[in-house]
């Protein structure tokens, strides 16, 4: 059973009423056909569901504008749309055509795993007439309330629902570990890059091995021996996957010497911890990546409930000041963000204030693994990352985390 909470479906209901198009974004067996489904037994006859995985979906759409006119009236849900990318051209002209002629009901649903092609295409095509939801795997938010373990749960298994609420660890482990073989013997031949799999296997576990660390393309090129430039290709490659998120550094027009290299994240746990043979929570406590794991999973919670009008960046100097996150809302509210895997020290390091000052945060939080909300110092605020992201953000954006999804 995939979870698919219900202010996810509201959100993409209430997108599809403002906009002809709707695009929602995700890897794969996040859930995105669980939701489009139950959107569409909601609208019963007004919906209609295509698979075009299936040669028999795609052969419905051989003449695409013959067969959407006999459906103008109902929401075409068109699943793995990457497999017809010549459609966005006749989905414009159709969305046009019935606009002209008064009609502005919602019109196209679209579900892509990944950015590729969705976003490069359809950004042009479609401008004007389409949004964009990504659809990440669970947070800690949505699986509150399943178990009193359930934030462990997610973090050792990570978000994928499958993977989730796998009856046991071994179980969850198995998924994981075909999830990571299709995607690498399938979906990314299928998008185009011809890249042996066993490389991209190699690449994608010397990026977990070096989870939350500034890229070095140099030492990835030497370890695979391919060039700096066929190594930024298949960083290019998952972040367009939506299987790593590359996280960019503040940046300013002072002359103070900042670090300009991305950080880059395995951007699910549970992907993580396969990628390195862990395979419970105690494997994964022993293990050096512990740390960097569980600023992953926070961050990645975080930026999930962020909205998009936001940047998220990092901040490090030449001198070793550091911020691991910080969230500009906009250039008079920034806020400075410290994670730490600690009950007996959560304070923040001497870094983190004089990036503070740097970058003039207007607030300094402290995430770590407790359940009260204290000051630390009169500037310094110190929290367990569900209230910082039910309180804080709700405060701050008035909506619900999660809201963007």
């Amino acid at each position: 059973m995939v979870m698919i909470p219900r202010q996810i479906q509201s959100r993409v209901a209430q997108l599809l009423e403002q906009f002809p198009t709707v695009a929602l974004l995700g890897p794969r067996q996040v859930g995105k056909t669980t939701l489009a489904l139950s959107l569409a037994d909601s609208l019963g006859e007004s919906a209609l569901y295509l698979d075009l995985e299936l040669p028999s979906d795609r052969a419905k759409l051989s003449d695409p504008e013959l067969y959407l006119n006999q459906h103008e009236d109902r929401l075409v849900i068109l699943d793995e749309i990457h497999r017809l990318p010549g459609l966005f051209e006749t989905l414009r002209s159709l969305i046009d055509r019935r606009r002209r002629k008064g009609n502005r009901s919602r019109h196209f649903l679209l579900l892509g795993s990944a950015s590729i092609d969705l976003l490069h295409q359809s950004a042009e095509t479609l401008a004007g007439r389409i949004a964009y939801e990504e659809l990440a795997p669970l947070s800690v938010a949505e699986v509150a309330g399943t178990g009193s373990n359930a934030a462990d749960r997610l973090w050792v298994r990570g978000g994928f629902p499958d993977s989730f609420l796998a009856v046991n660890e071994e179980n969850s482990f198995r998924w994981r570990t075909a999830f990571i073989q299709t995607y690498l013997e399938r979906d990314v031949p299928a998008l185009g890059p011809r890249i042996p799999a066993e490389t991209l296997r190699r690449y994608w576990q010397m990026l977990a091995h070096n989870q939350g660390q500034m890229l070095n393309a140099a030492q990835l090129a030497s370890g695979l021996g391919v060039s700096g430039h066929t190594v930024a290709r298949y960083l290019d490659i998952m972040v367009d996957l939506l299987l790593v998120r590359r996280l960019q550094p503040w940046a300013t027009n002072a002359k103070k010497r900042l670090v300009r290299t991305p950080k880059v994240y395995v951007r699910d746990s549970g992907l993580l911890h396969a990628l390195l043979d862990i395979r419970d929570q105690e494997a994964l406590l022993g293990h050096p990546v512990v740390g960097a794991s569980w600023e992953g999973m926070l961050i990645e919670n975080i930026l999930d409930a962020l909205p998009a009008t936001v940047r998220p960046t990092f901040y490090r100097s030449a001198a070793g000041a550091e911020i691991d996150l910080v969230i500009e809302f906009s250039g008079k509210e920034r806020w400075a963000v410290e994670i730490k895997r600690s009950l007996s020290n959560p304070g923040p390091s001497k870094g983190f204030y004089i990036g503070c000052e740097d970058i003039k945060a207007t607030r300094q939080f402290v995430l770590y693994p407790g359940t009260e909300r204290f000051k630390f110092d009169p500037k310094t605020e110190v929290m367990p990352l569900q209230t910082f992201l039910t309180d804080l953000l709700l405060e701050r954006t008035g909506s619900c985390p999660h809201h963007k999804r």
